[in-house]
């Protein structure tokens, strides 16, 4: 049985993690998996949107405790073979990706929808560390992004204390932009998948790129940045069109190019 499954809606491509039975949890086969389909089907063009979720009751547990008690090699080589490329490929994508968390996130599922640029939560979803349970630190980019998050303090807090939140205190801290019933739950991922899917996909990417970069960056920086993908940005067609549709009061029908 495939670890994950891929499936395709128009200019949305939905990722779901597929170990039902273990909560989702990672082992190398899904790793490997997962960085296919990121690499190829989430890298094609005409997709525009990219959702991760997980199947049956769980996100993702994180990672799978009996095969990490038996990895060759050393953690950190482990970590690069597998968590470290998948973290990459998500940040490297042009388009947004969403994380569809329908249940459980915990340790490196957590970091998981944490590396996703959005972050939608049933309300049937909890989220725990985990890490420190075990008497780990936080992996996957956990710590950076978290910390982007939430702010050093909660963040640090909440790694530390284990403390298992729900879905509306993860939506009350900002870790998630909405939360919603879980019998609903897979109708409105499609509705919202599809939104972000219609917007100027280009000029998405470019966002991106701009708050991944302001983190760290000085103000010379960053306006540097701006100039650079301001420019880029006016050549494209979703700019032409959104200025057309503007002076002619009409909806933009955006292409992505």
């Amino acid at each position: 049985m495939a670890t994950v499954l891929t499936s395709r809606d128009g200019a949305v491509l939905t990722i779901t993690l597929n170990r039902p039975d273990a909560y989702n949890a990672f082992t190398r086969e899904l790793h490997a998996e997962f960085h296919q389909a990121l690499s190829d089907e989430a890298a094609d063009p005409g997709i525009r949107a990219v959702v991760v979720t997980g199947a049956g009751n769980a996100f993702c547990a994180g990672q799978d405790i009996r095969e990490f008690r038996e990895l060759p090699g050393s953690i950190r080589t482990a970590l690069e073979e597998t968590y470290h490329p998948n973290v990459r490929a998500i940040r490297a994508l042009q388009k947004p990706v969403i994380a569809a968390v329908n249940g459980a996130a915990a340790g490196a599922g957590l970091s998981l929808a944490a590396v996703c640029d959005v972050r939608v939560a049933s309300d049937a979803a909890v989220f725990v560390p985990g890490f420190i349970g075990i008497g780990l630190v936080p992996d996957s980019g956990g710590t950076w992004f978290l910390h982007r998050l939430l702010g050093f303090a909660r963040a640090f807090e909440w790694m530390s204390s284990n403390r298992r939140l729900s879905a509306a205190e993860a939506l009350d801290w900002g870790l998630v932009s909405e939360v919603i019933p879980a019998g609903e739950f897979d109708e409105h991922v499609v509705e919202l998948a599809a939104t972000w899917a219609a917007l100027p996909t280009r000029a998405v990417a470019a966002m991106k790129r701009l708050f991944d970069h302001a983190y760290g960056a000085r103000l010379e920086e960053q306006l540097a940045l701006e100039v650079e993908e301001q420019e880029a940005a006016t050549e494209t067609d979703d700019f032409r069109e959104g200025v057309d549709a503007f002076l002619e009061k009409r909806p933009a029908s955006f292409s992505g190019h």
